[in-house]
């Protein structure tokens, strides 16, 4: 990173950050090229690993993309703000933001499914959902476990 200053190195900020997070943009690449899409998601932590899971429904350019397991990116940020500037060049940008890759993967077992969908559904509503194996057995679901993560911002006080 080039601007270290700006760098995210606490855990917990990452996950607060996170957490406050509704959408995660995905990046694959296929037969057509590269591809970036902004998924609903939820996470997990496990042990000092960070599990991202998204679901989909059982066909199209994801799932082909994603076949048994690709490399993947993800970017989401809160969406910035411009900071005005004397003269063009002094202008700037506050911002934070989560990047990283790892492997993502389609999820196979039934209770992972159940609960992966349960984690998404309580990032995005901030309640607890729970589904049945019928529920989760009808969509895809995907893990991707990150291997790593860079956390940026740039928050000048007011």
């Amino acid at each position: 990173m080039r601007r270290c200053d700006r760098e995210m190195t606490d855990w917990e900020e990452m996950l607060a950050f996170l957490r406050s997070r509704k959408i995660c943009r995905l990046a694959l690449w296929d037969e057509e090229g590269p591809y970036i899409l902004p998924l609903c998601f939820g996470f997990a932590r496990q042990g000092e690993t960070l599990v991202l899971y998204f679901h989909s429904a059982k066909q199209g350019r994801k799932v082909r993309a994603i076949g048994e397991g690709v490399q993947a990116a993800f970017e989401m940020d809160d969406g910035g703000r411009v900071l005005p500037g004397a003269t063009p060049c002094q202008y700037s940008c506050a911002y934070r933001s989560l990047t990283g890759v790892g492997l993502v993967q389609p999820v196979r077992d039934p209770a992972e499914k159940q609960r992966a969908l349960s984690l998404l559904m309580e990032q995005q509503t901030g309640a607890p959902a729970s589904f049945s194996p019928e529920q989760a057995g009808s969509v895809a679901v995907f893990r991707l476990s990150v291997t790593k993560l860079t956390g940026k911002q740039h928050c000048p006080a007011e």
